[in-house]
This record gives C-alpha cells, sequence and structure tokens, in this order.
C-alpha cells in the first residue's frame, strides 16, 4: 500500500524583528506588488504634492492680485485665416496628449501579450506624441516671449505674476514630458531588441505607462485651471 503524500504546509511567518524585516525586504510579502511599480507610485505621488502646490499658488496669486489679470482667450489666439482663434493651439496641444495615453495603453496591452513589435512601436508612437507637444510648447513660448513681450518678471498685458506662473507650471510639465519621451524611447529600444524577453518580464512598460498617464493627467488640470479660467 502507497504512502499518502502529505499536504504541503505553508511557511510559517516569522514574528518580532526579524519577522518585520522579512515582510519589507520582500515586496511580495509586505505590498504584493513589485518594488519598481511601487517605487514609480511614490515617485508620482510626490510629484503630484509639487503639481498642487504651484497650482494652489497661482489660484491664489491670481485671486489676490489687485492688477487685471490678461484674458488667456485673447493670450493664447492664434491669427488663422484673418481672423484670432482663441485657445486653438492649446486644444491641439490637449488632443495629441490624451491620444498619446491611448498608444500607450495600447502598448501596455501588446507587452502583457508578448507581442514586443507591436508594444514597442506604439511606445514610439507615444514619444513621438510627446516630442510634438513639446514643439508646441516651444512654439508658443517663442510667441509670447517674442511678439507678445511675456518676461517671468512681467508683461506688458496686465499682472506680472502671470509671466512667472505661466513659464514655472507650464516649464515644469514640459521637462516632465520630455523626460517621459527619453524614457519611453528607451525602454522601447531594449523592447524591441529583446531585453526584457530574456528576463522573462514585460512589467517595466506597465511602469512606464504610469508615469505617461500621470503627465496627461496633470495637463488636464493645467489645462482647466490656467488656460480656461
Amino acid at each position: 500500500m502507497s504512502a499518502v503524500p502529505e499536504a504541503p504546509t505553508s511557511p510559517v511567518p516569522l514574528i518580532g524583528l526579524r519577522g518585520l524585516v522579512a515582510d519589507w525586504s520582500s515586496d511580495q510579502r509586505a505590498f504584493h506588488v513589485a518594488w519598481g511599480k511601487l517605487m514609480m507610485w511614490i515617485f508620482l505621488l510626490s510629484d503630484t504634492f509639487i503639481f498642487g502646490s504651484f497650482l494652489t499658488g497661482y489660484m491664489t496669486v491670481r485671486a489676490s492680485t489687485t492688477v487685471p489679470w490678461p484674458n488667456p482667450s485673447e493670450v493664447f489666439s492664434l491669427h488663422v485665416g484673418g481672423a484670432d482663434l482663441p485657445l486653438l493651439l492649446i486644444a491641439i496641444m490637449t488632443f495629441v496628449l490624451i491620444s498619446s495615453s491611448g498608444t500607450m495603453a495600447m502598448a501596455v496591452n501588446f507587452a502583457y501579450q508578448r507581442n514586443r513589435r507591436k508594444a514597442a512601436l506604439l511606445m514610439f508612437a507615444t514619444a513621438a506624441f510627446g516630442v510634438a507637444f513639446v514643439s508646441m510648447q516651444a512654439f508658443e513660448w517663442t510667441k509670447l516671449i517674442v511678439q507678445e513681450g511675456v518676461r517671468p518678471w512681467g508683461n506688458p498685458m496686465g499682472a506680472a505674476q502671470f509671466g512667472s506662473s505661466f513659464f514655472m507650471i507650464t516649464g515644469f510639465h514640459g521637462l516632465h514630458v520630455s523626460a517621459g519621451v527619453i524614457y519611453l524611447s528607451v525602454v522601447a529600444t531594449r523592447l524591441l531588441r529583446g531585453f526584457y524577453e530574456q528576463r522573462g518580464n514585460y512589467q517595466i512598460v506597465e511602469i512606464a505607462g504610469l508615469y505617461w498617464h500621470f503627465v496627461d493627467l496633470v495637463w488636464v488640470f493645467i489645462f482647466a485651471v490656467f488656460y480656461l479660467w
């Protein structure tokens, strides 16, 4: 008569200081999530505080200043076909950045399907959207500085704080987009070369997607608070 195999027993959890160290040294025990994803969430949380402080400061300054604030619809209008179109460039920039979230989401989906070629191409497309956004932002800055005479310390259209608020908030966000373009390009290149195939883990694509979606979400708030108010 053959012996009945014993059921596997679960490991006994450690207690005391050793248990605490064991839990926090293993992402699977303490958080049930990979360290890379956890660290990205912590970074995005800290970035949320920074952007939140910037936007809160902007709203406070604008609400408290006694000097008339420039009208965004007039400041950010484009002269096309003999007519001034308010916020046309900003609307295009917003459409481009929101579209990039769609391509990034599809890249993550294909990455988890182990289709590295499609995932990499979609990441490159997302990066291209980012380059287009930053290029339009550079055009917007050039127009304000050269044609309108806006400076960080003042502008001829009203409150002096307008220039400093605009360049600080949009510049900091543009820096994030530029860093994201480099980040996505590096990950996509390594994806095409099979680097993550050898490691058997495509989670880096999802982590990069978290960063990019955050950048897009922040722009929605900037668009609402700075351009529509």
